[in-house]
């Protein structure tokens, strides 16, 4: 058996503020790396994918641990938050158990400890868990960067939608020299339900083949209800499934507009064949999650008259 490579050379550098962070970004560019849960970073550096001049630890930069709910503005999570601390966090259980439901099946428990929300959703992996799960919540993330308004070295925050984030596997709105310092959740709609179904080649600890978030809530369309679906691993960005999502909020809600929708949201799917799973396996899986995701937040909207 033969000995992995080790790690390269790289000055290790902590800021005090996410300033200072965006300063050595800007200094170094393609040769500084973010440091958050370091989940992804530390393999990629052992594999020498990663050959940083500066590795930036940014995990303890304030407010980016933080989780701070309020029911008039919502949920706002610190990019460095860990997926074992979302997921056992008493007001995201409560008002966001979907985003917990996602969270939970990162990895194993243990990668758990060190993956972070803003690392997972800033790889912009298409079978990233959680993309999903803001995509059909909704959320904004903040990013901090170079202030172009200004010629003085200072730097600014931009909100930037999850559905607006993602454009390519790997790839995102991010400028140089910016990064994520949290994620914002809106309210949850009143009486919301959710699901998040995910398929992996095991029951645990897999990246996902297909992964499926839905949200449905009563609202004023003509069946009475509204649903998002999001789906992850079966195309070049995570997506919603929005004629999927139409036929939901215009038949009453029921087993023959379930599988409608469940169709719409499988075509909706562009998959690859790769070693995991050939796209036609993929789009399948699609329907059935997303048919039985279905089913279960209805269960639950009508548990919950």
């Amino acid at each position: 058996m033969f000995a992995r490579p080790g790690l390269p050379t790289f000055d290790y550098v902590r800021p005090d503020t996410a300033g200072d962070a965006v300063g050595l970004l800007q200094e170094y560019g393609e040769a500084a790396r973010l440091l958050m849960g370091g989940t992804d970073l530390f393999p990629g550096l052992r594999d020498g994918v990663f050959h940083p001049k500066v590795v930036v630890d940014v995990k303890d930069l304030p407010g980016m641990d933080d989780i701070l709910f309020d029911r008039q503005t919502g949920l706002t999570v610190g990019a460095a938050v860990t997926m074992n601390a979302l997921t056992s966090h008493p007001d995201v259980q409560v008002h966001y158990p979907l985003l917990a439901e996602a969270a939970g099946t990162v990895a194993s428990y243990q990668i758990r400890n060190r993956a972070t929300l803003g690392g997972n959703l800033c790889n912009a992996s298409p079978c990233a868990d959680t993309s999903p799960a803001t995509l059909v919540l909704e959320a904004e993330f903040t990013l901090c960067g170079p202030d172009p308004s200004t010629g003085s070295g200072r730097v600014g925050l931009r909100s930037v939608p999850a559905g607006e984030f993602f454009v390519g596997p790997g790839q995102t709105v991010l400028r140089p020299g910016e990064l994520m310092t949290a994620i914002r959740f809106p309210p949850p709609p009143p009486d919301a339900a959710g699901r998040y179904l995910k398929l992996g080649r095991c029951k645990s600890g897999d990246l996902a083949l297909v992964g499926v978030a839905i949200l449905g809530y009563p609202d004023g369309t003509l069946s009475g209800y509204e649903h998002r679906i999001g789906l992850g691993s079966v195309g070049p960005t995570p997506l919603r499934a929005v004629e999927a999502e139409d036929i939901l909020a215009s038949k009453l809600p029921g087993e023959d507009a379930f599988v409608l929708a469940a169709e719409k949201a499988m075509g909706a799917a562009s998959p690859i064949s790769d070693v995991r799973g050939s796209a036609s396996y993929q789009k399948a899986m699609v329907r059935a999650l997303t048919l039985r995701g279905l089913r279960d937040v209805w269960s639950k909207m009508k548990e919950g008259k």
